[in-house]
């Protein structure tokens, strides 16, 4: 097994990384570090408690899909292709090859289920045979099954960008039909050229639109504009010469 990780900046970046809480993230981090070749751990209850992190951490990488939990208590890094290319020679494949069976890895090298009911999580999250508690995250378990369920449609020349209806008529009505198809462009075209994939292409669209509306220089005017801006627009007051 190599000894060696990497990290795709795309994914530890990301808004939805960087919004995890420090322990939550640093709970990610040390998964994959332990992680066998095909991304897999078998004990990741053992990592959570020697990092000092808790059950909330590990629910919350669950709850954000970036491990994905089954019955055996194993655990697999959803983005472990992503992050790494191991060499054949130095390859080895997992041993968990009944959770590896349960799994599709997509033209993205993202994992995911390949049948339905992995692992389940309505109002309670179950790692192996461990009661992980109730799932309280201000409702994100019912907003992910609610996208789950949402058809999406792929926009740009080379289909990267996902959205759903409703986000695509939220976003034209916020921001207007031209600037969306602009950074519709924008964004599938980086994603084609650098190889990237969005977990959220809604909120990297408004992101990349509030980032380069904050690098707008302010209009600035010098003295002459100012002078004539006066002349024009300020009316002289009467009696003003008198005296």
């Amino acid at each position: 097994m190599a000894e060696r990780r990497m990290f795709a900046k795309s994914i530890i970046d990301s808004d939805l990384f960087l919004d995890m809480p420090h322990t939550t993230q640093n709970l990610y981090f040390h998964l994959a570090m332990r992680a066998d070749d095909d991304g897999f751990i078998n004990n990741p209850k053992s990592i959570m408690r020697n990092v000092r992190c808790n059950d909330d951490d590990l629910r919350l990488l669950i709850t954000k899909q970036l491990i994905i939990p089954f019955d055996s208590g194993v655990v697999v890094i959803k983005h472990w292709k992503v992050h790494n290319y191991i060499q054949r020679d130095r390859y080895k494949p997992t041993i968990f090859r009944e959770e590896k069976s349960k799994l599709k890895l997509e033209k993205t090298n993202v994992y995911t289920e390949c049948i339905q009911d992995v692992y389940k999580m309505d109002t309670q999250v179950r790692l192996g045979k461990v009661r992980l508690g109730k799932v309280r995250l201000e409702g994100e378990i019912d907003s992910s099954a609610r996208r789950q369920k949402q058809e999406f449609k792929t926009y740009g020349k080379y289909n990267n960008v996902s959205l759903t209806d409703e986000q695509h008529a939220d976003l034209v009505k916020t921001y207007g039909q031209q600037k969306i198809n602009q950074y519709i462009k924008k964004v599938d075209v980086y994603c084609q050229k650098h190889g990237k994939n969005y977990d959220d292409y809604d909120a990297t669209i408004r992101s990349w639109i509030d980032e380069d509306k904050e690098k707008e220089p302010e209009h600035s005017y010098d003295l002459d504009e100012f002078d004539d801006f006066t002349l024009r627009n300020v009316p002289q007051i009467k009696g003003s010469n008198s005296q």
